[in-house]
């Protein structure tokens, strides 16, 4: 596929050198900045826009997808239990690595990463780059990249920070690993999902700051469900303890969005709990090379088990106060 960039999708223009050239300027009047993009995609600007794989469609992945091919972009896709509403849907990873040279992976944990490897790997070249925007742990991002550079196609390591509704918006964050050339070659493909991309260092740098904040998160909402069933328990409603949140410190996105929904017992699925659960034992993986045991970390991983085991896995990961029911 091609690449055009219309005109007008401020948006994408975020970073001074947008890829129509400077503001007030459409693509057709200046030369498409980014060679590496042209020769990946050898058609006229004005022709096509990014052609892609995504492989992984679930809560994240399926709305990206969507929100991509709703913005003219040509994306193939993949999922292992398949999807009939996704008419560019293929039947295996190797045949989406050959449908494009990107390859975008939301995938659920370290085994779906490396077994959708093995079987793509007999399709990837040189010319392929992998963006992998699974939470995955430390160890397996680097075997990933053994196994790429093995081959000589690119391996970026690329999660995101973002749920069900941003990801519908394309308004992710991603925490890039990798070296400054390669986040420009991938950047304007980055741009089409994202409202933010946060270059962090090389390869791993992205998976540990999304593992550590993915535990902050989990810390956080098993405090506010504490403080939420305390302050109840006492007669404050939780508009007044949301309200007293809101002008303290402690203010966040988080609190603000998550303990209304906590409050009316709303755990629609924004972030399943199985997944935090996950990243909590990925996080202390991490931490345990270092030397580091974290207790506030591990006992909300362990109470987070115990409620996946009774039933609340696939329920948003603020069901975290439903322990307390």
């Amino acid at each position: 596929g091609g690449i055009r960039t219309p005109s007008g999708r401020s948006r994408n223009c975020r970073n001074g050198n947008a890829q129509a050239g400077k503001a007030g300027t459409s693509a057709q009047e200046k030369p498409f900045p980014n060679r590496f993009l042209m020769e990946f995609f050898p058609f006229p600007v004005n022709k096509a826009m990014y052609h892609v794989s995504i492989l992984g469609l679930g809560l994240i992945g399926s709305r990206i997808a969507r929100h991509m091919a709703g913005m003219g972009d040509k994306v193939t896709v993949w999922n292992r239990t398949p999807r009939e509403d996704f008419p560019e849907a293929v039947p295996t990873p190797a045949d989406a690595a050959r449908a494009s040279k990107v390859i975008q992976l939301y995938l659920k944990d370290r085994n779906a990463c490396l077994e959708v490897f093995e079987q793509m790997r007999g399709a990837l070249t040189p010319e392929h780059i992998i963006l992998n925007h699974s939470t995955i742990d430390l160890a397996t991002v680097g075997k990933l990249s053994l196994m790429s550079s093995a081959i000589g196609c690119t391996y970026v390591d690329c999660p995101f920070t973002g749920s069900r509704l941003p990801a519908e918006k394309g308004e992710l964050v991603y925490y890039v690993g990798t070296d400054s050339t390669t986040l420009d070659r991938i950047r304007p493909v980055l741009e089409h999902s994202s409202r933010d991309i946060l270059h962090l260092g090389g390869i791993g740098a992205g998976t540990v700051v999304k593992l550590v904040t993915n535990m902050v998160s989990a810390t956080m909402v098993q405090s506010l469900g504490e403080a939420l069933t305390i302050s109840q328990a006492y007669g404050i409603s939780p508009e007044m303890l949301g309200q007293a949140i809101s002008r303290n410190v402690i203010a966040s996105p988080l609190a603000a969005f998550k303990l209304p929904l906590m409050a009316k017992r709303d755990f629609s699925t924004h972030f399943s709990l199985d997944n935090m659960r996950k990243d909590s034992i990925y996080a202390q993986e991490l931490a345990a090379e270092k030397g580091i045991h974290p207790p506030i970390a591990a006992l909300v991983s362990s109470i987070m088990g115990k409620l996946c085991r009774e039933g609340h896995a696939e329920e948003d990961f603020s069901c975290l106060a439903e322990q307390f029911d």
